[in-house]
């Protein structure tokens, strides 16, 4: 049987594309986004590593460099880069500020992907600056970031169709986590279940070249190198997955806490009436002030990650450095800074897991329970009830042992926090985070369908429209005349006034035999009461509109108060069915 490619017509470009080969050129550039993230991964970490060097003492490590220092070094010089950080995020990329994760959400939920050039620069430079001078926060969600920003900027240099930028979005991030841990399983499953919100399935393929290339670009820039010193797992006593269950509530309780932290820091230095600039710096210093005492908190904290698995973390200090690092990364949060919460849910998840553990061998040391095997399932843990993608946590922590023994273990740990902090809390950090901004980002193919498309590339820009001054009797013309008799009013500044429709003309076609004889104008019988949207909208609003008010058709406002198009109700309808079908069509094999 002979298979015919269906050539397709774009509507708005008036361009002819044929959806496989397009799906196939999509692939070549997800390599290029791969690399593009991965060069970017790598400078990050650099610069992360020069400022650690440039601002502390020498040490093999960060840890040691911190606690080799001068205590008015460890007191001040996060308050410093707080800052210098709050003063280029207030003043040149508030898209910066925060975890970065979040961001790419809601740049892909709600601006179709566009994501402004410069944030690949600043969020790297600010975050590198951040983390160089102790800031208690994680570089993967910046990474994230900034290989979706790089993934966008590509895709809009070279002028790809915009359906096609959240795939390149998602590309992009995952090839940052990829990258990062040598993860590409990490990276695909962070991008499809974090980001994507389980939906364009039809482009994983391109999601998993990215992540290839990336994590292969890795080992060349780092070698193949593990992030953690993962202990050998072994598991042979299946009564253990109670504990592991415990574990997972235990978890899922913590992760509510850290979401709850963050946000009641977060309204505590919005409360404060001082500049946006300066709260970074005075959350810097609240933190230097803390690492005076206990300087494990400073930082990313993989050391304190590698000293729970290696089994020498003690009991005490893993307490100590539970809370203290769940009080420290919400501080940083909450002020303003930029960074992520996956390194600082690592560090949590180790120190509980080394707190289980100790504390059951404790009260029964006949089960002599491995310190490093329940601070690596907890690690997986906390993420999973941190972020609420369980298999994603999964596929990290199996990514970092390569044992399919651990598999067991950690889905029962990770699926219990995931279904305690849904069932108690509700949200993830990052969900939690979009909902303070007033954006509730729902699952489903169908929705992300219709956020994703912007009613300016959709909205007709030529319309039959007409002034206030206008007789009726031109109105009537143009409604007996027009396949759409609906028509925007404008004034003689041509802002909108009104609007005019064919059951507001009734009364006057009724009582008006002869047209030409009508002195009414149009002022006279329009609608006043306005139902518009802005023009930077996007379907769903316009969808939502639609089904609130019964209009037929919406004008599209700029911001100041002229009419850059209008969309119908019917034609909305279309849109999203074509651009649904659109999606299925890419979906089919090659």
């Amino acid at each position: 049987m002979v298979s015919h490619s269906v050539t397709k017509t774009d509507k708005r470009t008036g361009h002819s594309f044929n959806p496989r080969v397009q799906y196939v050129l999509l692939m070549s550039f997800s390599v290029a986004i791969g690399m593009a993230a991965a060069g970017g991964a790598f400078l990050f970490r650099w610069m992360i590593e020069n400022f650690q060097h440039l601002f502390w003492s020498g040490g093999p490590s960060f840890l040691d460099m911190a606690v080799s220092s001068p205590w008015w070094l460890t007191l001040l010089l996060p308050c410093a880069g707080g800052l210098v950080a709050g003063i280029i995020i207030t003043r040149w990329a508030p898209e910066a500020k925060g975890p970065g994760v979040p961001e790419v959400i809601k740049a892909i939920a709600v601006r179709g992907g566009v994501i402004r050039h410069r944030i690949t620069f600043l969020k790297a430079l600010v975050t590198s600056l951040l983390i160089g001078c102790g800031a208690s926060v994680g570089r993967e969600g910046p990474v994230v970031q900034i290989g979706a920003s790089l993934g966008s900027s590509a895709a809009r240099l070279f002028r790809l169709d915009p359906s096609m930028l959240p795939v390149c979005v998602a590309s992009g991030a995952a090839a940052g986590i990829s990258a990062t841990f040598n993860a590409p399983l990490t990276g695909t499953l962070f991008a499809i279940e974090i980001l994507l919100l389980d939906t364009e399935m039809s482009y994983v393929s391109h999601i998993i070249v990215a992540s290839v290339t990336a994590s292969a670009l890795s080992k060349l820039f780092w070698g193949d190198f593990p992030t953690f010193e993962a202990p050998k797992f072994i598991f042979n006593n299946f009564s253990e997955l109670i504990i592991f269950f415990l574990l997972g509530i235990l978890a899922g309780l913590v992760s509510i806490a850290f979401v709850n932290m963050i946000r009641l820091s977060e309204k505590a230095f919005d409360s404060i009436p001082i500049p946006e600039w300066i709260k970074p710096g005075l959350g810097g210093l609240i933190l230097g002030a803390m690492a005076l005492k206990i300087p494990a908190i400073l930082g990313v904290g993989y050391e304190a990650v590698n000293m729970g698995l290696t089994g020498v973390l003690p009991l005490d200090i893993a307490i100590l450095l539970l809370g203290a690092k769940l009080v420290a990364t919400s501080l940083c949060i909450g002020s303003g800074m930029s960074g992520g919460i996956f390194a600082p849910s690592l560090v949590l998840g180790a120190a509980l897991g080394i707190s289980v553990s100790s504390t059951i061998n404790m009260f029964f040391p006949e089960l002599a329970l491995t310190h490093g095997q329940y601070a690596l399932v907890g690690m997986g843990t906390v993420v999973a009830g941190t972020t609420l993608a369980p298999i994603t946590a999964v596929l990290t922590v199996f990514e970092l042992t390569y044992s399919y023994k651990i598999i067991l273990p950690m889905m029962v740990g990770c699926i219990t926090s995931a279904l305690v902090v849904r069932i108690l809390n509700g949200y993830s950090v990052y969900e939690a985070k979009l909902l303070r901004q007033g954006i509730n980002i729902l699952r489903g193919h169908d929705e992300s369908v219709m956020v994703n498309i912007p009613l300016k590339e959709v909205m007709e820009t030529e319309f039959d429209y007409l002034h206030t001054t206008d007789s009726l009797t031109k109105a009537a013309e143009m409604v007996l005349n027009s396949e759409f008799p609906h028509f925007p009013v404008l004034d003689e500044e041509n802002k909108l006034a009104g609007i005019l429709t064919l059951h507001d003309m009734r009364d006057f076609l009724k009582t008006t035999l002869d047209l030409k004889s009508g002195t009414e104008i149009v002022d006279t019988l329009m609608v006043r009461t306005i139902v518009s949207l802005p023009a930077d909208s996007n379907l769903k609003e316009a969808i939502l509109k639609f089904e609130r008010t019964g209009v037929s058709f919406l004008p599209l406002m700029n911001k100041d108060n002229s009419v850059a198009g209008i969309i119908k109700s019917k034609e909305a309808m279309k849109i999203f069915r074509d651009r649904r079908y659109k999606n299925k069509i890419l979906s089919a094999a090659i």
